[in-house]
């Protein structure tokens, strides 16, 4: 990917697009089928990469065994009968070669060397465990898999996963989701390895595309300061300028609202008629299940995008976030804080916007 490009993922619902009850059984069979393969296949390579990694740590080997990590054809001194990041692929293919489409495989060996390999010096030190990958993860792909098309009533879009044919389902959404569908197909933007998760009988296209950054007219000399807190989510300061975006009652207040809404149903949920067992009885409890999560990362965007146009409209090059590594320290200690309040959450999209546009986050 060029330096001037960055790659954006949208969530889109899918449907299985076939009429026939018998095929689309089969069909949803087929992915239940290899999302299981694939969350296999994740925690075997993950663990042969740290054995491969940590092989000289096994002292009760014998002593005269090689430990060097390559290719015997390349180096003698290798235990490697081919390139190390061969060695994972060739096992995932001698397991579930026939079973899973090996473009697949190569997608799931592929991501996973390569997040491995960025957290390695985090297991060395001791700072992280080992990924551990769950039953519901996505099933990836490559981006030449989909083939994108109009559908009969020019309203969404279909596609073919691997001889499964696809249909969106947009509905009401009014975010920039079609408009990029539109322009991937008529091949504007790239689509990259993106994946299909499978959410409580749902189907989720994770769709990756690759857009040209935009490109802003702004000045490295102008810095904007901006200080994440709990009274005010964010307070900026652009030259003589100061701004305040959001406040502690709509924010804090309002998910403590949730929270206590949420604790009341729970309470009460043991005097809820029972009849089909526990199902029933927590049916209301369900609706607040995601309601907090939901509320966070909306209110979050909201911040961070207007965050982001403030710097623009000031043509501010450098986002300076100040004392946020003390703010954070502090918060590990304050209950309230830790649970609260998402100072995390809220860096990343500042990030991930400010990279859209071109500005440098340096973080105090």
């Amino acid at each position: 990917m060029a330096a001037d490009t960055m790659v954006l993922t949208r969530k889109i619902q899918v449907f299985v697009d076939c009429d026939d009850k018998e095929k689309r059984s089969g069909y949803f069979k087929q992915l239940f089928e290899w999302q299981d393969l694939v969350f296999r296949g994740a925690n075997m390579v993950i663990t042969h990469q740290y054995v491969q990694e940590n092989l000289k740590d096994l002292i009760y080997l014998q002593e005269d065994v090689k430990i060097k990590l390559a290719d015997q054809a390349k180096d003698p001194e290798g235990v490697l009968n081919t390139s190390r990041m061969n060695t994972t692929y060739r096992l995932l293919s001698s397991y579930f070669k026939g079973r899973i489409p090996t473009d697949i495989l190569s997608q799931i060996n592929t991501a996973l060397i390569k997040y491995f390999q960025a957290d390695r010096l985090s297991y060395w030190k001791g700072e992280k465990s080992l990924r551990n990958y769950k039953k519901d993860m996505p099933i990836p792909f490559s981006g030449r898999q989909i083939n994108l098309s109009k559908d009969e009533n020019n309203r969404d879009f279909k596609f073919t996963l691997f001889k499964i044919p696809f249909r969106t389902y947009l509905g009401k959404d009014r975010s920039d989701k079609k408009v990029l569908l539109q322009r991937a197909l008529v091949g504007q933007i790239k689509i990259c390895s993106s994946a299909i998760k499978i959410v409580k009988g749902k189907i989720f296209l994770l769709l990756a595309l690759e857009l040209p950054k935009k490109i802003q007219e702004l000045k490295d000399n102008v810095i904007a300061e901006a200080s994440l807190s709990i009274e005010h989510p964010i307070a900026v300061t652009i030259g003589k300028e100061s701004f305040q975006i959001g406040n502690k009652e709509e924010f804090t207040y309002r998910r403590m609202a949730i929270q206590a809404a949420r604790h009341r149903l729970q309470k009460a949920a043991a005097f809820d008629k029972g009849g089909r067992g526990r199902k029933r009885k927590m049916k209301s409890l369900e609706h607040y299940n995601e309601k907090e999560k939901n509320y966070v990362d909306t209110k979050l965007h909201l911040y961070s995008r207007r965050l982001i146009e403030l710097c623009v409209k000031a043509q501010a090059g450098t986002l300076l976030l100040v004392n946020q590594s003390n703010k954070e320290e502090m918060a590990k200690g304050d209950e309230f804080l830790l649970r609260n309040w998402s100072y995390y959450g809220l860096i990343e999209k500042i990030k991930y916007k400010a990279k859209m546009v071109g500005i440098n986050i340096i973080i105090e």
